[in-house]
């Protein structure tokens, strides 16, 4: 965040000047001077006790991001799987724990999926977002509520408050997209002042894409004589129609506020599916999805008393599924429905000036229904209680918390072989010290403790005609030590990096195996997984005379994710100690963006290493690194009273022909074109 003050003078020594002149005057006298405009910027600095990164604000508007998991692929230490094409399913993995770890929070309430533990983050456009956060643990503030305790990392979308300058009570923004893929993107985004306590936000947003895209198709055939070929093809069946609808209201009350959130989403598309490059010419996918999701969610946080602040949250969700594949086995024709009902209450008690506490507790529902026959309708009660505890010394913070977590789940058909209620106590203990007081540096470190439930599909797969009967949660314990350093190196240069290393352990990992009868698949606890990692980053942000801003940004990843799963077959040590699937050991990211007068330029780049599609790290599993780099050229400018910004996207620049996941081809070289009107 910057402050920026303006003073009236031509130089900064001429400041310096009014105040000798003044100190050497009388009390009564008066000096009058006429002086030019000037602007001073500072960064305030402000440190977390838990590893963070952000992209927030311009930087984040001039990416060629838009939408979170856009966002989240410049961020050190994650994983994004990535289908292809704008309606690719997109998932976020952090430190290689596992997408279901990885808690999601909207306006500061978890969007929750009990189906299969995974959010879609292509869902969520960053129209109406203000920043994003990847939070290794949990969030360093402690007045929270209960599940924001309960998620291994967890990513934060914040969205804009409405703000309104001269006078003004309406903000409006038209938004248009088009560009490859047959794209039409048009979106409006409406900011309404209703009184002087109570603003308002619309966000609409509607999307049309073929999905069309060439790419290389390649086949090495040392089979037979057939040979191999080289050739381009176009991805098909990668189709997406959706709606998305947001209404927001904003409210002031004495010693507080008050949010509330509508969220509506529909969607059709097509799964274009794997190619496979054994079977040449097999491009015809077929599968389609409908989605129909709907939340409203609201939260109130009241100072009550000097020592003491309220917060209590609440929401229901109901998502609709349908989904269709014609498989050469069978045909499915499927139809889930998910009901989600959360309340949380969280309480602040300032014990001290440098010592808080937060005692909450949080209530959430889950049912699942569907029309698969012999379904069993499975129903999920859980409760979370948190009690946690800061201190802040100064140059000392120390915070820790305490998360019983008590979860009962019922199906309709009572097996006694499976079981139904589950009882966790989880301890987080983390600390931050400033060794030098004029210095903005800090070491860090953090110890967490934590699991995350079998989902829905995982302990019922009704499905494939199989329960899974005893199923344990997946464990994971988090160690981590960092330091970060940040300074204004001139009045006009920030800089700013932190390095963390971590080891995890993720015990009683879920796979699916197969066996039982009629070898069928179920899921069993058979995994065990060891995470050793280093994440970099380095970030500044210098200004050129008055016109001039440059910010550069830089993040790297080492890590080893290996596989110590016991060995149950000969075959198996070919698996054990080998870098888990679809994670690279070495990754990063470098972002160069520039604004200078109306013009706006954001250079980006992403490289992923060598990675394997399984924990056996044979040739045949290897997948080849790839990187991409984009490029946003915009200008801003002004009709009477109208704003305007048209924007150039040129995204995979370099036409880099690569697979985030394997058999599942990325676009080349592709544009976009983006017009802004600001009223």
């Amino acid at each position: 965040m910057k402050f920026v003050i303006i003073v009236r003078t031509g130089i900064l020594a001429a400041l310096l000047s009014v105040v000798s002149a003044v100190a050497a005057q009388d009390t009564d006298s008066i000096i009058t001077y006429s002086l030019d405009e000037f602007v001073v910027s500072a960064r305030r600095i402000q440190m977390d006790v838990i590893p963070v990164q952000t992209l927030s604000g311009q930087l984040l508007e001039n990416l060629s991001a838009h939408s979170v998991a856009d966002a989240l692929r410049y961020f050190s230490g994650v994983q994004l799987k990535d289908y292809g094409g704008i309606g690719g399913l997109k998932t976020v993995n952090v430190r290689s724990m596992g997408s279901q770890h990885v808690g999601v929070f909207y306006d500061g309430i978890e969007i929750d999926n009990p189906q299969n533990g995974v959010v879609d983050l292509g869902r969520y456009s960053l129209d109406n977002i203000e920043g994003v956060s990847l939070y290794n643990g949990q969030k360093s503030a402690i007045f929270q509520p209960a599940k924001d305790y309960a998620s291994a990392s967890s990513i934060y979308m914040n969205a804009k408050i409405p703000t309104f300058d001269g006078g003004k009570n309406r903000n409006l923004k038209f938004t248009f997209k088009t560009g490859s893929f047959d794209l039409i993107n048009p979106s409006v985004y409406w900011e309404q002042k209703l009184s002087d306590k109570l603003t308002s936000s619309l966000s609409l947003d509607y999307t049309n894409s073929s999905g069309k895209y060439r790419f290389r198709y390649k086949v090495d055939n040392k089979l037979d004589d057939r040979g191999g070929y080289d050739t381009t093809a176009v991805r098909r069946n990668g189709d997406i129609q959706l709606f998305r609808v947001e209404q927001a209201l904003f409210g002031k009350i004495k010693g507080g506020e008050w949010k509330t959130r509508l969220y509506l989403y529909a969607s059709e598309r097509g799964y274009p599916g794997a190619v496979i490059k054994e079977e040449p010419g097999r491009f015809k996918h077929e599968d389609r999805q409908k989605d129909r999701n709907i939340f409203l969610q609201t939260s109130v946080r009241k100072r009550i008393t000097d020592s003491y602040s309220t917060q209590l949250s609440g929401k229901y969700a109901y998502d609709y599924l349908y989904y269709e594949s014609d498989t050469l086995i069978q045909k499915l024709r499927n139809k889930y429905m998910l009901h989600d009902f959360y309340i949380s209450s969280a309480n602040l008690f300032e014990i001290l000036p440098f010592w808080t506490a937060n005692i909450s507790a949080d209530f959430q529902w889950n049912k699942m229904n569907s029309d698969i026959v012999e379904f069993i309708y499975p129903q999920r009660w859980s409760g979370w209680v948190a009690a946690a505890t800061s201190f802040d010394l100064h140059r000392l913070k120390i915070q820790a918390s305490l998360l019983t977590s008590l979860i009962h789940e019922t199906t309709r058909e009572e097996k006694k072989d499976i079981r139904r209620d589950w009882r966790k106590v989880t301890p987080t203990v983390m600390a931050s010290w400033q060794p030098f007081q004029d210095e903005q540096l800090f070491l860090r470190a953090f110890y967490k403790d934590i699991f995350r439930m079998p989902t829905f599909s995982e302990m019922h797969l009704a499905y494939m005609g199989s329960l899974s009967s005893y199923l344990k949660p997946e464990f994971t314990k988090q160690h981590n030590l960092g330091i970060v350093y940040s300074k204004n190196i001139t009045p006009s240069l920030y800089m700013q990096g932190q390095v963390d290393a971590y080891y995890n352990e993720v015990t009683d990992k879920l796979l699916a195996v197969p066996g039982g009868v009629n070898f069928r698949w179920t899921m069993m606890n058979v995994g065990f997984v060891k995470i050793k990692g280093i994440d970099m980053s380095l970030s500044a942000t210098n200004r050129f005379g008055r016109e001039l801003t440059v910010d550069a940004q830089l993040n790297y990843t080492w890590q080893k994710a290996q596989d110590y799963t016991p060995i149950r077959v000969e075959s198996d040590t070919i698996t054990y100690k080998g870098q888990i699937a679809y994670i690279p050991t070495h990754s990063g990211s470098a972002i160069l963006s520039a604004a200078y007068r109306s013009w706006n330029m954001s250079y980006s780049f992403i490289y992923t290493g060598e990675r394997f599609t399984g924990s056996a790290n044979i040739l045949r599993n290897r997948l080849q690194p790839w990187y991409t780099s984009d490029l946003a050229v915009g200008r801003s400018f002004r009709w009477e009273k109208t704003g305007i910004k048209a924007t150039v996207e040129v995204n995979n620049l370099f036409n880099q022909a690569y697979d985030v996941v394997l058999n599942y081809p990325m676009p080349g070289t592709n544009f976009k074109f983006i017009l802004n009107i600001i009223i």
